[in-house]
């Protein structure tokens, strides 16, 4: 069923007749800085004393920015009779911003929580060359990572923390009783 000829036009002045007359708001960006909310998703930043270089990020990320190169260090045993090991040693990690979708996969899949959402979204540059942020710039981000929430008082212990404070309680609990006893000879 057709409508009058020329009724979507009327429609379309009268939404603009009704908007003409409200006063816009304009955001003066450079001189007022905007109210985000505290956890904004801006940019990523690298806790690199976290990464393991498990390259997960990496292989996860649908767009390919994440760079990651590393070598094998030899660590000696831990205890006398022990066996060397071998760990992976970050050489460069960089994440290429004009790639990024910021879709935060590569931040999910970290088993480490080595990467993090940085509120910060200012990091315009002139050259696109210059988004390619290597893990000196990454970590600086990390300055202005927000710690996370508090703990909601009437949740469940998570039951890592359980196992390891019954663990741990009952470590001491034979350690006070060796003492007991060595006390008493």
């Amino acid at each position: 069923m057709m409508g009058i000829p020329g009724s979507g036009l009327a429609k379309g002045l009268a939404v603009t007749l009704r908007t003409m007359t409200r006063k816009s708001h304009t955001a003066q960006y450079p001189e007022v800085q905007p109210e985000l909310p505290p956890r904004t998703r801006g940019v990523i930043g690298l806790f690199e004393e976290n990464c393991t270089v498990c390259m997960l990020c990496a292989r996860e990320c649908p767009d390919w920015c994440i760079y990651i190169d590393s070598h094998k260090e030899t660590v000696p045993p831990a205890a006398p009779g022990g066996r060397e090991r071998s760990r992976n040693v970050l050489d460069r990690f960089a994440i290429d911003f004009s790639l990024c979708m910021y879709c935060g996969i590569c931040i999910e899949v970290c088993p480490f929580d080595a990467l993090f959402w940085s509120p910060e979204f200012e990091y315009a540059e002139t050259d696109i060359r210059d988004l390619t942020h290597e893990r000196d710039k990454l970590r600086e981000w990390m300055w202005t990572v927000p710690a996370p929430p508090a703990l909601d008082p009437g949740a469940e212990e998570p039951k890592e923390i359980a196992a390891a404070r019954k663990t741990a309680d009952k470590l001491a609990s034979e350690l006070e009783n060796r003492t007991g006893q060595e006390g008493d000879a």
